[in-house]
């Protein structure tokens, strides 16, 4: 079950942060995602990311909705504090907490479902206001835990374990980001671990929003149908006598390509995605090149990653809204709270 944490038995010679602490005192509970799921693979980013930035895990608030991204939240630094919202609304209970507290740093986990269908409004909003956090989209194409539904993220094209084909145009979560103002857009692919720690800890670093789009692929829903020894197939093709569902296990999907050059990858599947590097000479401070190119890959059949836009210069949440630096917990009642007359001075600006 994912409430259970793993045994906090350690080897004394495993590396130490500035804190004292290891690896093993950054992780969660144990994970009920189907085995070879990508979203496993970024946990592990996100583990060695805090760990190496010796972040407290008592200054971590980690945020969520629903969805299998949403369960991320439970498998690291079972130490910070947590919220589990309601689909798609993580970004308006993030925006709420950090008002109240500047001091934390915020990790909010999404998937494209969660982000780019029902909660489409309040990431936009959350870009639009540069809340200072890191924002996972775990992006997959389907929405798993209701059994493979094409998600606003799947391509045209794409054929659903049920057979079904996608003929919506896809929303695409950096070029959406790109057009509404965000201020931090990296993507990469969660089994490229060298790529995608540190992109991590950069957008950890950054003063405002930073949206990491990870593509991760689903071991279950992205089963091919057209095959005869297919799960689907064999099911619709025997007596069942007593029902059973089977995941079968899957190895983690890995990818090792350098700066500029394009990989493609094969997914479970037999499906294939190409990933794009982004070259070092690429400048990921010019918002309309950055928006140009992307859209040029993409029409070549490519998804971009690495760091694709920063913008250092845009004022944050906190800044533009000229909020107190003490966390509301430790002010005053007599400051958090006008009284009567502070109340009638305020209600009579809409008389």
């Amino acid at each position: 079950m994912s409430f259970m944490t793993k045994p906090k038995v350690a080897h004394p010679s495993l590396p130490r942060n500035e804190l004292g602490l290891t690896r093993r005192d950054y992780e969660g509970g144990m994970s009920t995602l189907c085995a070879g799921c990508g979203h496993d693979s970024i946990t592990a980013a996100l583990i060695e990311a805090v760990w190496s930035l010796s972040l407290r895990p008592q200054d971590i608030v980690k945020l969520s909705g629903i969805g299998c991204s949403s369960k991320t939240t439970a498998y690291f630094v079972s130490g910070a504090h947590g919220f589990n919202g309601v689909h798609g609304r993580m970004p308006s209970i993030a925006t709420g907490a950090i008002a109240a507290n500047r001091d934390l740093h915020y990790i909010g986990v999404s998937g494209d479902g969660d982000s780019l269908t029902i909660g489409f409004g309040q990431f936009a909003h959350a870009i639009r206001r540069n809340i200072n956090m890191l924002y996972v989209c775990e992006n997959n194409g389907v929405y798993g835990l209701t059994k493979g539904q094409f998600s606003a993220s799947a391509d045209i094209g794409t054929k659903a374990k049920k057979g079904e084909v996608n003929q919506q145009p896809p929303i695409d979560p950096a070029l959406a980001a790109l057009s509404l103002g965000c201020t931090f857009i990296a993507r990469s692919f969660s089994g490229d671990k060298e790529q995608l720690v540190p992109l991590l800890q950069a957008a950890l670093s950054h003063p405002g929003f930073a949206m990491v789009d990870v593509l991760s692929p689903c071991v279950t829903f992205n089963d091919h149908e057209g095959s005869t020894k297919s799960y689907q197939f064999v099911r619709d093709h025997y007596d069942e006598l007593v029902h059973a569902d089977f995941v079968p296990l899957r190895s983690e999907i890995k990818a090792d390509y350098g700066p500029g050059e394009a990989l493609p990858v094969t997914l479970h599947d037999g499906s294939r995605v190409v990933l794009r590097k982004l070259d070092p000479t690429y400048d990921p401070t010019d918002r309309g090149k950055a928006f140009e190119y992307i859209r040029t890959k993409q029409a070549q059949g490519e998804y971009v990653t690495g760091l694709i836009y920063i913008d250092e210069q845009s004022p944050e949440f906190h800044e533009v809204q000229g909020s107190v630096a003490t966390p509301m917990n430790r002010m005053p009642y007599e400051k958090l709270s006008p009284g009567n007359a502070g109340l009638q001075k305020i209600l009579q600006r809409y008389r």
